[in-house]
């Protein structure tokens, strides 16, 4: 057996003795040992949830004190205290306001997003796709984060995936880029981090200190 091929194997058997839906739970899990993303308490919001080893994740994380919200197309057949899930399209103008009604008026400390298309097998395409998806939770971030929250967005490698880290270095004050183990070596996947939101999106000096220096001039 190749050496990938028995990661592959450690995930899944490991996910299926510890109770979690997916191998993808490991992917979170080493992410927030290394970042602390989530904490005890968080208020979440979990973008592309099915099948739910995320949301697992997360409500033990939080605990009691804090909500977790799961966001997917698809039915996810989990339930608990502090969760709930929503089975609607992250393009649905209304997933916003629904969200933000499910957290009771109160801001999210941690949006996730682990969104992907339904694979047509043509590269270039799924990329975009799955490039537009992200950018969209970006979008709902603006309206459902609160200033200094976390975020952790999947994202494939490509073309525009820059397009994307440039996007979250203006919101976030810190952005760092990982590949969990739990991921395969031959996904084009990586995972983008991002710590400390701004709150309204804003160009960091570094990306145009021209026009930074222009505006600020007195």
């Amino acid at each position: 057996m190749k050496l990938q091929e028995a990661r592959r194997d450690l995930y899944r058997r490991l996910a299926k003795e510890e109770g979690f839906k997916s191998r993808a739970a490991y992917k979170l899990i080493e992410a927030n040992e290394r970042y602390r993303i989530i904490s005890r308490g968080s208020r979440v919001v979990d973008f592309g949830a099915a099948p739910g080893g995320w949301l697992q994740v997360c409500s033990r994380i939080v605990g009691d004190s804090g909500f977790v919200v799961g966001v997917d197309l698809r039915e996810i057949s989990l339930k608990g205290k502090n969760l709930k899930t929503l089975r609607i399209d992250v393009y649905d103008e209304s997933v916003g306001g629904i969200v933000s009604k499910v957290l009771g008026g109160r801001a999210a400390d941690v949006i996730l997003s682990d969104l992907s298309p339904s694979v047509s097998g043509i590269w270039e395409l799924d990329h975009f796709k799955q490039v537009e998806m992200t950018q969209r939770v970006l979008s709902l971030a603006e309206t459902l984060l609160k200033k200094g929250g976390n975020g952790f967005f999947k994202i494939f490698e490509g073309e525009r995936s820059g397009e994307v880290k440039r996007g979250l270095i203006g919101r976030f004050e810190e952005v760092r880029t990982m590949k969990p183990r739990a991921s395969r070596r031959e996904s084009s996947e990586l995972f983008y981090v991002g710590l400390a939101w701004r709150g309204a999106f804003s160009r960091p000096a570094s990306l145009d200190t021209a026009e930074t220096a222009s505006a600020t001039a007195p």
